[in-house]
């Protein structure tokens, strides 16, 4: 049986790790190739904010190859896309046809994806889609998978709760107002050790730090916010002397 070559979008988090963990073990799918965007200005991953070095770390634990996409500091959403088919349309003269996602439950942004890479002739995949957030955290914890909250709306959480591992514990002090695995954009994640990786990567808990940004406009909707504020913990490599 030929198996179909494909990307996985990985974003460091919780999320990817677990669609990709599901996408491993699917015989009809082979992920030769891991895709991260990456804010050149800062040298971070994108939305997560985790240190471009960190990443990489991480995915030499995971074992397969990867590349970035390289983002300005703000880009626009015709230099997000134009970015973006470049870096696929270039896997896929190398024979990639299938792409990977770890999205839940996001109709927008499940819709956007389809649409973009199927322009470019390209199948998407979404092996957690629609699956109930409560027992995807609880299958993540039960698999192995360790993760820490490296970024946190300040809406819901104060700067205690960036730096904090997901365990049971965690999961029932969450309000009950936020999802368990932060799908709405609550908190995000970094992991760092799991039946995906070769070994956990190592880190140390850097600066936490407050920052603002403007409220993305939507058509007919009113709000009375015009800023989101978010708390972030820098995480940092682990150093042996």
């Amino acid at each position: 049986m030929q198996q179909h070559k494909t990307i996985f979008n990985w974003s460091t988090g919780k999320d990817a790790a677990l669609a990709l963990y599901h996408l491993l073990q699917n015989e009809d799918f082979h992920v030769d190739h891991l895709l991260t965007a990456v804010n050149s200005h800062y040298d971070r991953v994108s939305m997560h904010g985790l240190r471009r070095e960190l990443m990489q770390l991480q995915t030499q634990a995971v074992g397969i190859p990867s590349s970035t996409m390289e983002l300005p500091e703000q880009p626009t959403m015709e230099e997000y896309e134009k970015i973006t088919e470049n870096a696929i349309l270039k896997l896929k003269a190398e024979g990639f046809t299938h792409a990977g996602f770890g999205d839940i439950f996001l109709e927008d942004l499940k819709a956007f994806r389809v649409d973009q890479y199927r322009k470019m002739g390209m199948n998407t995949l979404f092996p957690i889609w629609k699956k109930d957030t409560a027992t995807l955290i609880q299958e993540f914890l039960s698999l192995g998978f360790k993760a820490v909250v490296i970024a946190a709306k300040a809406e819901f959480f104060d700067e205690t709760f960036v730096g904090k591992t997901i365990d049971q514990s965690f999961i029932e002090e969450l309000p009950n107002d936020v999802d368990p695995c932060g799908e709405n954009g609550e908190f995000h994640t970094f992991c760092y050790d799991g039946p995906i990786f070769d070994h956990p990567v190592a880190f140390d808990i850097g600066e936490k730090t407050y920052r603002e940004y403007n409220t993305p406009k939507q058509d007919n909707v009113q709000t009375t916010k015009a800023k989101v504020g978010f708390w972030f913990c820098d995480l940092l490599p682990t150093t042996t002397t």
